[in-house]
């Protein structure tokens, strides 16, 4: 890079973020869904969250499991939306460096985690079917509190290189991101350096742990499927694949649009830009959106505790 016009910035102060480019006329209409369906996200999932803390019928593993899913899913949305939603209506699309960084960290550390939470209750799905009378032994608060630390400690030893290598790195020419916040391809694109081991271990890690996790999931449940089969009647067999048909929704709703959204990015060079950045919106905003709805109306125990809290309220 010897052009004398170029500027190097071993760590510019701000980013820009351009938002959607090409859709720039229709910011103001594009915010009105994306902020329907954060304002459903937070409600659903600090809703989920409090029927499980006030009902103690309801402190057990899979609840456990779902309240670290909800978690989750509020981390993942807020870590991108309240941003993106500044510079659809108020133009402010500067962000600074270190802001950028923990906004991309978040992402990926986050959507690593949600993933190992869809393995452990799987694992709980498992367990409470295939071994149901040694379901409280095997799965204590105490087990379930090192299952939750090791889905949360292997998100983040995983991300955290990537951060602190493209921190590192020097930026020249631009600070312009073109996308509606930090995503990591986006980002390591202005760096005047050799990306591509970002890029190999990012496919990776990408590989790996979605293989595993994937994998792990389709295991438990072969071995449900067969147990649920092998139940004499089929009253039997549809109650109990009731109490699994949330997690297998909510899983789909999960990998289904991360899938296609990984695959357009990587391998459809003729995607228009702003197809990849709507797609990379809603994989960050539907599932949070989604997973408090499929749970409430697919569980009978969350729908009669928020049943029973209205009608006290009124």
């Amino acid at each position: 890079m010897s052009d004398s016009n170029t500027t190097y910035f071993t760590n510019p102060s701000t980013f820009i973020l351009l938002g959607i480019p090409g859709l720039e006329a229709a910011h103001v209409w594009i915010s009105i869904p994306f902020c329907a369906m954060y304002i459903i996200a937070l409600l659903g999932n600090f809703t989920l969250l409090f029927i499980v803390k006030m009902e103690p019928s309801l402190h057990v593993p899979m609840y456990y499991f779902l309240c670290m899913l909800a978690i989750t899913d509020l981390v993942l949305s807020t870590s991108t939306l309240p941003k993106t939603l500044s510079i659809f209506w108020f133009n402010s699309r500067e962000i600074s460096f270190s802001a950028c960084l923990t906004q991309m960290f978040f992402i990926h550390m986050f959507i690593g985690v949600e993933s190992g939470i869809f393995v452990a209750m799987a694992f709980d799905r498992y367990v409470a079917i295939c071994h149901p009378l040694r379901c409280s032994i095997i799965l204590t608060n105490s087990v379930v509190a090192k299952i939750g630390l090791a889905v949360v400690l292997r998100g983040f030893l995983l991300t955290i290189p990537s951060p602190i290598l493209v921190g590192q790195w020097p930026y020249c020419r631009t600070n312009i991101i073109s996308h509606s916040f930090c995503e990591q391809i986006a980002v390591v694109k202005l760096a005047c350096t050799d990306i591509s081991i970002i890029n190999y271990s990012g496919l990776l890690l990408a590989f790996l742990v979605t293989g595993v996790d994937v994998s792990s999931i389709t295991m438990s449940y072969t071995h449900i499927l067969r147990a649920i089969f092998s139940l004499p009647t089929k009253d039997a067999r549809l109650k109990t694949f009731g109490t699994c048909s949330s997690h297998l929704c909510v899983i789909l709703a999960f990998y289904i649009p991360g899938l296609f959204s990984f695959i357009t990015h990587r391998f459809s060079h003729n995607v228009p830009l702003y197809v990849h950045i709507l797609l990379a919106n809603m994989y960050l905003l539907v599932p949070p959106m989604l997973n408090p709805i499929i749970y409430g109306v697919r569980t009978k125990q969350i729908q009669n505790r928020l049943l029973g809290h209205v009608t006290h309220l009124n």
